[in-house]
C-alpha cells in the first residue's frame, strides 16, 4: 500500500510540473463585470463572492437567510477592489423552488447591476448516511437543492449569455461527483447529476462563447461541512480523512481562476487532479496539455485508484467487524 501511495505521489508531482510548463492561457479580468453567486451567504459561495469583489466585479449574493446575506454583503463590500464604484447586492431566494420567481429575480439583478457575466452555482448541502438510513424527506431535499437548485438558475441565465455571446457558468459539484463513497450515496448521486448537466451544457454553450466550469472541491472547512460531520458514519469519516480538509478561500480562488481561463474541471490538490484525470471519460479537455496528460496517465492512475479502493474496502470491512463484535458484547 505504501508503494502505491508513493507511486501516486510521484505521478501527481510529475503532472503538476507538466501543468505548469504547458499551461500558458492568461487570465481574463472580472473588473466591472457582474458575478452572481448562489449559496453566497456562507462557505464556498461567500468566499467566491469575496474573491470576485477583490478582482473588481459587481456581485449579487443569492441565498435564503436575509440575516446571513446582510453579514456576507458587509464582508464582500470590504473586499472590493474599487469600493467607490463596485456594486454589491443580495437577493433572498430559494433556488430550488418556483422557477418563475428565480427567473424574475435574476432578471431584476441584471437590471440593477448589469448583464450577468458569471453565474456560480454554490447552493447545495449534504446529508450523510447509508441509503436505508436516509429519510425520504432528506432524499427529496438533497435532490431538490443540489440538482434543481443548480438547474433552475442556470436555465434562467444561459439564454441571455448566449444572446450576448459572452458568459461563464460555474457548477459546484464535489469530488464525490467522480466516485461514489460509503455513506454519501444520495449526495454523490446528486453531484453525478450536476456533472452530467455540466458536460451537456458545455456542448450547448461553447458555440456561443459561453464557458462551463465544473468545480470538484474536496472536504472544505465550511459551516455546512461541520453539520455534515455530525451525521457521517465512521466509515465515511475514515475514508474522507485520506483527502484532508481545505479552506474555502483556497477552493474559491482556484475556481474563479479556472473559470476565467475557460477550464472545464476545477480541482484543488493532488487527489482532485488524480480524479480529474482517471475519471475524465468523455468529459471535454480544456487544452491540448490536459488531453495529453489524460491519455498518458489515465491507465497508470487507474492502478493507483485501485489501491485507494482496496484501502476503502479494508476500512469498511474492519468497521463492520467491529460493529458486529460490539453487538455480540451487548
Amino acid at each position: 500500500m505504501a508503494c502505491l501511495f508513493m507511486v501516486a505521489f510521484l505521478f501527481v508531482l510529475l503532472l503538476l510540473v507538466l501543468k505548469k510548463l504547458l499551461w500558458r492561457r492568461g487570465h481574463k479580468s472580472l473588473e466591472n463585470l457582474h458575478v452572481v453567486v448562489t449559496g453566497g451567504s456562507s462557505g464556498i459561495g461567500k468566499s467566491v463572492a469575496v474573491e470576485a469583489a477583490r478582482r473588481g466585479a459587481h456581485v449579487t449574493l443569492v441565498a435564503r437567510d436575509v440575516e446571513r446575506l446582510e453579514a456576507a454583503k458587509v464582508e464582500v463590500v470590504r473586499s472590493c477592489l474599487h469600493p467607490e464604484r463596485q456594486k454589491v447586492q443580495y437577493v433572498s431566494l430559494d433556488v430550488s423552488d418556483n422557477y418563475e420567481a428565480i427567473e424574475r429575480a435574476l432578471l431584476c439583478a441584471e437590471d440593477d447591476v448589469g448583464p450577468i457575466y458569471m453565474l456560480v452555482n454554490c447552493a447545495g448541502t449534504a446529508v450523510c448516511g447509508r441509503l436505508e438510513d436516509m429519510t425520504v424527506a432528506d432524499i427529496k431535499m438533497l435532490v431538490s437543492l443540489n440538482v434543481l437548485g443548480t438547474v433552475y438558475p442556470t436555465r434562467a441565465v444561459v439564454p441571455l449569455m448566449k444572446q450576448r455571446k459572452s458568459g461563464c457558468v460555474v457548477l459546484v459539484a464535489s469530488e464525490a461527483a467522480m466516485l461514489g463513497v460509503y455513506g454519501l450515496g444520495v449526495y454523490s448521486g446528486t453531484k453525478f447529476a450536476v456533472r452530467g448537466l455540466a458536460e451537456a451544457l458545455h456542448m450547448e454553450a461553447k458555440p456561443y462563447n459561453v464557458s462551463v466550469t465544473l468545480c470538484l472541491p474536496p472536504d472544505t472547512d465550511t459551516p455546512g461541512f461541520a453539520v455534515e460531520e455530525q451525521s457521517k458514519p465512521i466509515e465515511t469519516k475514515l475514508i474522507s480523512e485520506s483527502g484532508g480538509l481545505v479552506a474555502p478561500e483556497v477552493v474559491a480562488k482556484q475556481m474563479v481562476s479556472d473559470a476565467l481561463r475557460g477550464k472545464f474541471f476545477s480541482t484543488v490538490g493532488s487527489t482532485g487532479l488524480m480524479l480529474r484525470l482517471v475519471c475524465a471519460g468523455m468529459s471535454p479537455a480544456s487544452s491540448l496539455a490536459e488531453a495529453v496528460m489524460q491519455v498518458c496517465f489515465m491507465g497508470l492512475l487507474r492502478i493507483v485508484s485501485l489501491g485507494y479502493l482496496f484501502y476503502f474496502k479494508h476500512i469498511i470491512s474492519k468497521c463492520m467487524k467491529n460493529r458486529e463484535k460490539t453487538k455480540k458484547l451487548e
